[in-house]
């Protein structure tokens, strides 16, 4: 059977293309430049592709993402550092990216004649993203059954939607995912920035799940002080 994932070269999105090979499945691998900051994280998809034996598709939103202002993944402004889940990180949405992407791979599928799309959403996301919740994926999948009636069966598929970001990188461990060939920082410099707020939550991640994270970082230690005063901010309020 066919599946298409949509793959960022993230950690998580990566992760679940291996888990997805592992299960037996022909992958189509599909990324997006949507007109952000960075396009480093596309050359992490094409490579994790490659490594699976999977068709790569990248599609071209960049025209699209520049109607999406008012992030700083796609406006050039300043990516805000610490906890994942503080409000500054609001400043990363990227309005309906979600939505907008995993349309265009559902017609990529039905095209394919694919069985389903897989996301690779997680638990983690919910506070901030609201495209990455489950009443949306929900959602999603209903409406793009309709907009396929008579033409494809194809459903949405989110395994990580209600796991944390430490089950991911367990779960990664396990199928022997090379960490080090995914790209999760914002910044998008010669190596991870360490401060970001993914390059924080990627780190802790891998802390809580007992799992050494080969990838280089250019400050490795400041996680600990951001996580550290946001706990300290959660009992407070």
């Amino acid at each position: 059977m066919v599946a298409v994932v949509v793959c960022s070269g993230g950690l998580d999105s990566v992760t679940l293309a291996h888990r997805m090979a592992a299960s037996g499945e022909e992958l189509i691998l599909v990324s997006f430049d949507y007109g952000q900051r960075h396009k480093k994280e596309l050359d992490y998809a094409r490579a994790c592709a490659k490594r699976l034996n999977a068709r790569f598709e990248l599609v071209d939103l960049s025209s699209v993402g520049r109607l999406l202002s008012g992030s700083a993944l796609t406006d050039g402004g300043e990516v805000p550092e610490g906890h994942y889940e503080e409000a500054t990180m609001a400043a990363t949405i990227v309005p309906n990216r979600n939505a907008i992407m995993l349309t265009v791979a559902y017609g990529l599928a039905a095209a394919a004649g694919a069985r389903a799309v897989a996301a690779a959403v997680h638990g983690g996301d919910h506070f901030i993203y609201p495209d990455c919740r489950p009443d949306f994926a929900e959602a999603l999948d209903k409406m793009q059954r309709l907009a396929l009636d008579g033409v494809g069966e194809v459903s949405l598929e989110t395994p990580f939607i209600h796991w944390s970001k430490a089950e991911i990188a367990a779960e990664g461990a396990r199928l022997g995912v090379p960490f080090e060939e995914s790209w999760s920082c914002y910044k998008g410099g010669e190596i991870h920035c360490g401060r970001c707020g993914t390059c924080v939550e990627r780190l802790e991640a891998f802390d809580i799940a007992g799992v050494e994270d080969p990838t280089p970082y250019e400050d490795r230690e400041y996680w600990r002080q951001a996580v550290a005063a946001h706990d300290a901010a959660r009992r407070g309020s």
